[in-house]
C-alpha cells in the first residue's frame, strides 16, 4: 500500500489522467487524482465548445501515419485502444458517437460536458477520490501516473510547471513548441481590414513539395489558421517557411490554364478570376496580397506559430529515450507518463485525444500489472 489510504496516485485531471484513474480503479486499486485546479478537464471542456472531436474513422494504418516520426512510439498503445474501442467506451458511458462528413468522430450533441459528467460519475462509483487544488511537488515512493499536459492554455491547467522538476531529476525534456496553431503572416493593413475573419474554402496546402493537405484556411489579423494549416504545423515552425496554396485543387494545372486563356474583355482581374474559376473575393485578394499569378501555386511566407499559450496543443515533452515501451520512466521506475506530457505531435482531427487516452490506458495497465506482481 502506498500510504494515505491509496495504492496509486494520478496527477492531472484531464482526459489522460481520468482514463488512467479509471483503468487502475477498475483493476481494484485505490486511486487518488490530484490536480492544481479545482475543476477537472478544463481544457477538454474548452475544446468541446466548438464540437468535441474525439477520434477519427479513417483506417488504422492511415491514422497511425498521422503521428509522423512518433508512430512507432505510440503504435502499441493505439493498437490496444483504437478508435473503435474509444467509441465503445463512450457508448459505455451512455454517450453515442457519429462520424461526421470529414470522417471525424464526435459524441452526439457535439459537447464535452455530458461525457465528462458521465465519466466523473463512473470514477466516483469506482471509488476514485480527487484532491484539489493540489500541485505535484516532485518524485516520491508513491506509484504515480503523471498526466499534466503540455504548455498551451496554461490558465486551464497545462502550464508545464513540471518541466523544472523533471530537469532537477536529470530527466530530459524535449523543448515544447506550438502545434495546431495560427501561423503568423505579415499581412498588409488593407488586406486584413477587408478579409480578417474570412475563410478560403476547399484548398490544398503543402510545404517544400510534400504531400498536399486539403481543408480550409481562415484569415486572421496576424496570420492564417484553419484545419489545413494545423495539419502542416510540424513543417511550419521555422520562420520564413513557404506554404504553397492550391486554390483550385479539384482542377488540374492544364484545366486552370485553359480557363485562364479565355478572353478577359473589359472585366477587371478580380471579376475575371471570379467568373472563370469561381474564386471567392478572399481567395482573389490572397493572390493579390502574395503577388501570385497562378491560383494553383500561391506562395505564402509564414513567420512561425503564434504564442504557444494559445496553441491547440504542443509538441515536445518527456524525451522518448527516458521511458520504456509502456511509458514508465527509466530513472523513476515507480512513475509513468501519459498524454501530452510525452514527446509526440498530432494534427487536429481527433488524433490528439485518441493518443492521450490510449497512452494513459497503456501506462495504467502496466502500472496495474507491476503493482499486482508486487502484491503477489
Amino acid at each position: 500500500m502506498a500510504g494515505d489510504g491509496i495504492d496509486v496516485r494520478v496527477v492531472g485531471a484531464g482526459p489522460a489522467g481520468l482514463m488512467a484513474a479509471e483503468v487502475l480503479a477498475t483493476g481494484g486499486l485505490r486511486v487518488q487524482i490530484i490536480d492544481h485546479h479545482r475543476q477537472p478537464a478544463r481544457k477538454f471542456l474548452l475544446a468541446g465548445r466548438g464540437g468535441l472531436n474525439i477520434t477519427h474513422s479513417e483506417p488504422l494504418e492511415q491514422l497511425l501515419n498521422r503521428y509522423g516520426d512518433a508512430r512507432a512510439f505510440l503504435e502499441p498503445a493505439i493498437r490496444a485502444f483504437p478508435p473503435e474501442a474509444l467509441r465503445l467506451w463512450c457508448g459505455g458511458l451512455g454517450i453515442e458517437t457519429f462520424v461526421g462528413s470529414s470522417g471525424r468522430i464526435f459524441p452526439d450533441g457535439m459537447k464535452a460536458s455530458p461525457l465528462l459528467r458521465a465519466w466523473l460519475r463512473r470514477l466516483e462509483g469506482l471509488g476514485v477520490t480527487r484532491k484539489t487544488p493540489q500541485a505535484w511537488t516532485g518524485f516520491d515512493d508513491v506509484p504515480t501516473i503523471l498526466a499534466m499536459g503540455g504548455a498551451s492554455w496554461p490558465e486551464l491547467g497545462s502550464d508545464a510547471a513540471w518541466v523544472r522538476l523533471f530537469n532537477d531529476a536529470g530527466i530530459d525534456v524535449t523543448p515544447m513548441s506550438a502545434s495546431n496553431s495560427r501561423q503568423r503572416v505579415a499581412w498588409s493593413r488593407e488586406f486584413t481590414g477587408r478579409f480578417a475573419g474570412q475563410p478560403v474554402k476547399n484548398v490544398a496546402v503543402s510545404v517544400a513539395g510534400g504531400a498536399p493537405v486539403r481543408g480550409e484556411l481562415l484569415i486572421a489579423e496576424d496570420g492564417i489558421e484553419g484545419g489545413a494549416v494545423y495539419a502542416m504545423a510540424r513543417h511550419l515552425r521555422a520562420p520564413g517557411t513557404s506554404l504553397q496554396i492550391d486554390l483550385k485543387p479539384d482542377l488540374s494545372a492544364q484545366q486552370v490554364a485553359e480557363r485562364l486563356s479565355r478572353p478577359r474583355g473589359k472585366d477587371s482581374r478580380s471579376t475575371y478570376l471570379r467568373k472563370t474559376l469561381n474564386l471567392s473575393p478572399a481567395a482573389i485578394a490572397l493572390m493579390r496580397e502574395t503577388g501570385g499569378e497562378n491560383p494553383k501555386q500561391v506562395m505564402l511566407s509564414v513567420q512561425g506559430p503564434v504564442d504557444i499559450r494559445r496553441a491547440i496543443s504542443t509538441a515536445g515533452g518527456v524525451a522518448r529515450h527516458e521511458v520504456d515501451s509502456h511509458f514508465r520512466l527509466l530513472k523513476q521506475p515507480g512513475t509513468w507518463v501519459a498524454g501530452e506530457m510525452l514527446d509526440w505531435d498530432a494534427p487536429t482531427g481527433g488524433y490528439l485525444l485518441q493518443a492521450c487516452m490510449a497512452t494513459a490506458r497503456w501506462a495504467a495497465l502496466d502500472c496495474l500489472h507491476k503493482l499486482d506482481m508486487k502484491r503477489k
